[in-house]
Parts: structure tokens; C-alpha cells; sequence
């Protein structure tokens, strides 16, 4: 056999051999893919070799790879179905995600410390092509104020996706100089209480992710980026010339972004009749212009029945066309779709931030959930400046417009905006999603 299609520790994990998988973990790389992008942890997974899994679990193997498909060990555990499994790799994934974010720690203080002192302002405007969902959709301007390693962010939207948003006077707080289980905070201004975001997730805060994960469509979405370009906007009927405006008091050259694709693709094996249309009526109200609050229900969901063992040997699934492998797990269900957006970008070189240095605070305000957005299309290779006017797609039917309307720097900034009152009381529930 070529050495290429040799993978010992992908066939002991495959054979379900756990002694042999135990030996072998000592010599090779627990991360390594196969010629379909498949690691080990994939592979136990689909096949349901569950002592396995917690063996690979157990020595660090990595939950947040995809394959060459396009899909994480999570989301073969979701479509098996093995209530077990799914909560282990999910526990497993925050695990990860809580060290990695303990690793970049020390240098994200750093960066923020080397900052100077700011004040900024953010104006997010959110719009849909969907008429009544127009009406309903938020606009927020979020107050950013930096001094030292410490971060402030008050804003009247915390969390927005395709079923609710919500709103209120509130304060997210980051500490750099703070113990990490205190570092993070938010404050509810209205109620006067506050919120530690924790780096651990309560027991239950799991079993009711889990829930949801085994109710829900499986889901992944990439933006491709190797096919954009930014391309000068223009101006003018008869004379047409580049296009440069002032955003705020800041000079500004217009890009239009082309060749933005969205690729997305959808699974649902895992789910029966029944909740394929609750997932429908919610879309359906919500696309009406209704906001649906999803509900828990009060029983856990139990396993699904384990699929017809797999009759594939190792040769038949090594020797198969590379990135097309034979089913292991269940039948999969899905859709595939490519969709083309559209976006444009101001850039100004007169802005005092650079782009790296924005990132740095993206970094630490990704509990807000509609900054992710922000903080991936920033990632993207821009032209020269910074992006001070942003229109981006954030949901399949709603875009956000960003402008970054004032900056003030080199100012003297009270400590006291990044403590919490003594007048809040702890309410450890007031952000489930957090």
C-alpha cells in the first residue's frame, strides 16, 4: 500500500481496537487527517466506537478541525445521535477553546496595555430586503472606552440572531489586570445587576446546549475568500471618478467587495418530522416579522437509535476517491448551497487605529455575539487604511452597516467605569447565553 494511505492510528481507531489504539497514541500525531480530512476523533465518532472516543478525549485530541467536507467531530456525534458522546466532545470543545483563550492571554494584555488610552464609537444599523422585517430590525451605537489592559463596552444590544435579539442599557466589562474568573463581566444598567462571564459552563448550561444541538439543523458556513477583490466604487452620472467621502471627520475611499461567496451546507438525519417542522414554524414567523422565543422542553432528549453498523472495511474507506468517503455513521441528509454577497468597505488612512489594534478588541469582546461578524471580515487582507464604514452580511436576510463615527485619544478616562457599582447584586442567570 503507498505510504500515503498508511494511517496506523486511524486504522486501530477505525478496528475499534483500543489496546492498540492506547500503544499507538504514544507514536503518532492525534491531530493528523486522512486523505479525507478525517482525524481519528472524526472516525470514532461516525463509527460510534465510544470507548475510543473518550480514549482520544481524554488525550487531547482536537474537536474544532473539520474534514474535508466541511464538518467537526461535534457535528458527527449530533447526527449519530449518542446523547453521551455528544455532550463529551462538546465539554471537550469549550475545554479547548477556554485554554487556547488562556494562551493568547498574556499577549492580548500586552497588546491592549501597549494601546493608547481611547474612546470609540460604533454605529450599527441593520437592515433586510425582508419589508416587515426591516421595520423590526435594531440600530445600536456602541460606546467603547480603553484604558490600560481594561475595556468598556456599553451598548442597548447584546445578542442578536436569526430568532430574537436583545436589548436593554448594557455594560460589558474586561479587567486584563483581574483573575481570569473575574477578568469578564456584564452589567444589566436597567435592573442594576451583573453578570461574571465564567470560564466554565455549568452542568446544565451543557445538558441544555445539548438539547438544542440534537434539535436542530447541523449546520456549516464558510465565507470564501480566495476568489475576492476590491474593487474602486464610483462616482459622479457623467464623469465618473473614484469614490471618496467623508465618514465622520475621516477621509474615505469606497471599495466594492466582489466575489464574496457564502457556502453553507445543511444536515438534519438526525432529526424526525416533528422537528423539522417546529424549526420551519419558528423560521416562518420570524421571516413575517415576529420574534419567536424558543422553549426548552422540560425532559431531556434522549438518544437516537445507534445506525446499522458499518459493513466498510478499513481498505474500502482508505482506497476510496479522497474527500468522497463510503458512509460509516448514518445516511446523511443535506443541502448544499453557494451564495454570492454582496458588501462594500470605506477605508481611511487618516483613522488613528490600525486594523491589528482593532482586532486586539474584537478579541476580547467576543461574547457579543454580532462582533464575531465584524471581527471575521476584518480578518480579510483589506486595502491599505482602516475599514471605518462597513456593510456586511450578517444573516442570510439581514445586513449590518458598521461605521466607526468618533475617536478620541490621548484623553484622561476614569478607572472607576471599569468596576462594577457597589449598589449591582450578582445575578448569574440574567445572560443565559453568555
Amino acid at each position: 500500500m503507498a505510504d500515503n494511505l498508511v494511517f496506523p492510528l486511524h486504522e486501530s481507531v477505525f478496528d475499534g481496537n483500543v489496546r492498540q489504539v492506547s500503544a499507538l497514541l504514544r507514536l503518532h500525531d492525534i491531530a493528523q487527517k486522512d486523505i479525507h480530512g478525517n482525524t481519528p476523533l472524526h472516525l470514532a465518532v461516525m463509527l460510534g466506537h465510544k470507548e475510543v472516543v473518550h480514549l482520544l478525549l481524554a488525550h487531547g485530541a482536537p474537536v474544532k478541525v473539520k474534514n474535508a467536507n466541511g464538518w467537526t467531530p461535534l457535528a458527527e456525534a449530533i447526527s449519530r445521535g449518542d446523547r453521551q458522546t455528544i455532550t463529551s466532545v462538546l465539554r471537550k470543545l469549550k475545554q479547548q477553546s477556554r485554554e487556547s483563550l488562556e494562551e493568547k492571554r498574556p499577549q492580548l494584555i500586552k497588546a491592549l496595555r501597549d494601546l493608547g488610552d481611547f474612546y470609540l464609537e460604533l454605529k450599527w444599523d441593520f437592515q433586510s430586503w425582508v419589508p416587515l422585517v426591516s421595520r423590526m430590525l435594531p440600530s445600536d451605537v456602541c460606546r467603547v472606552h480603553k484604558k490600560g489592559s481594561c475595556l468598556r463596552v456599553d451598548s442597548t444590544l447584546i445578542d442578536f440572531n436569526d430568532m430574537k435579539w436583545q436589548r436593554g442599557d448594557l455594560t460589558f466589562v474586561f479587567n486584563g489586570e483581574a483573575r481570569q474568573d473575574k477578568s469578564l463581566a456584564v452589567m444589566d444598567n436597567e435592573l442594576k445587576v451583573y453578570q461574571r462571564i465564567r470560564p466554565d459552563d455549568s452542568e446544565s448550561d451543557i445538558e441544555d446546549e445539548v438539547d438544542i444541538l440534537m434539535s436542530s439543523d447541523i449546520v456549516t458556513a464558510t465565507m470564501s475568500t480566495k476568489t475576492i477583490t476590491f474593487v474602486r466604487s464610483q462616482s459622479g452620472w457623467l464623469f465618473r471618478e473614484d469614490r471618496t467621502e467623508m465618514v465622520g471627520p475621516f477621509n474615505a475611499d469606497f471599495y466594492a467587495v466582489h466575489g464574496m461567496i457564502i457556502e453553507s451546507k445543511k444536515r438534519r438525519e438526525h432529526l424526525s418530522d416533528e422537528d423539522v417542522q417546529k424549526n420551519k414554524a419558528v423560521i416562518d414567523s420570524f421571516s413575517k416579522g415576529s420574534v419567536v422565543e424558543g422553549s426548552l422542553e422540560s425532559q431531556r432528549r434522549p438518544s437516537l437509535a445507534a445506525p446499522m453498523p458499518s459493513k466498510i472495511t478499513w481498505k474500502e474507506y482508505i482506497c476510496a476517491i479522497p474527500k468522497n468517503p463510503p458512509t460509516l455513521g448514518r445516511e446523511m441528509l443535506y443541502k448544499e448551497s453557494k451564495k454570492g454577497v454582496k458588501a462594500t468597505v470605506a477605508m481611511s488612512e487618516e483613522f488613528p487605529l490600525s486594523v491589528e489594534e482593532l482586532l486586539n478588541v474584537l478579541e476580547v469582546i467576543t461574547p457579543f455575539k454580532h462582533f464575531n461578524k465584524l471581527r471575521e471580515f476584518v480578518q480579510m487582507k483589506l486595502p491599505a487604511g482602516f475599514p471605518v464604514k462597513i456593510d456586511i452580511p450578517v444573516l442570510p436576510t439581514i445586513s449590518a452597516k458598521i461605521t466607526f463615527q468618533e475617536f478620541q485619544n490621548n484623553m484622561d478616562i476614569p478607572s472607576s467605569l471599569f468596576y462594577i457599582p457597589r449598589n449591582y447584586k450578582e445575578d448569574p442567570n440574567r445572560f443565559p447565553d453568555l
